[in-house]
């Protein structure tokens, strides 16, 4: 996809969304999923996924855990209740929000018919 000025906005939801899905994951991971999820059309940068988290974590929605892996420490991201929560609520809005874009983008009907007034 050209232009990321769509995801910008949806960040914040696609990374609720999965780590709702699963207990833990860590950063390199939620920006693989994406790019799996949407065939490669969708990346997220590490400049747009790591601030996401840094806030997520700071309003409460996210805790961290840190492991060390390969001889590296990796950090794993989890949602607190209030992040499940939210999560829920983020998720439910953008799918309606969708449905409306759907409708606003949809070809106008045909004007081909006439209208009969009686």
């Amino acid at each position: 996809m050209k232009s990321k000025e769509y995801i910008k906005g949806t960040i914040k939801t696609i990374v609720l969304k999965l780590l709702s899905e699963k207990d833990k994951m860590y950063g390199y991971e939620i920006s693989q999923r994406v790019k799996e999820l949407s065939s490669g059309e969708l990346e997220l940068t590490y400049g747009a996924l790591y601030p996401i988290l840094y806030k997520l974590e700071s309003d409460g929605l996210l805790v961290t855990e840190s492991e060390i892996v390969d001889g590296r420490v990796r950090k794993y991201y989890s949602l607190t209740p209030s992040g499940t929560e939210t999560a829920r609520e983020k998720v439910a809005e953008l799918g309606r929000f969708v449905e409306l874009l759907k409708t606003i983008l949809a070809p106008a009907p045909s004007s081909n018919f006439s209208v009969w007034h009686v």
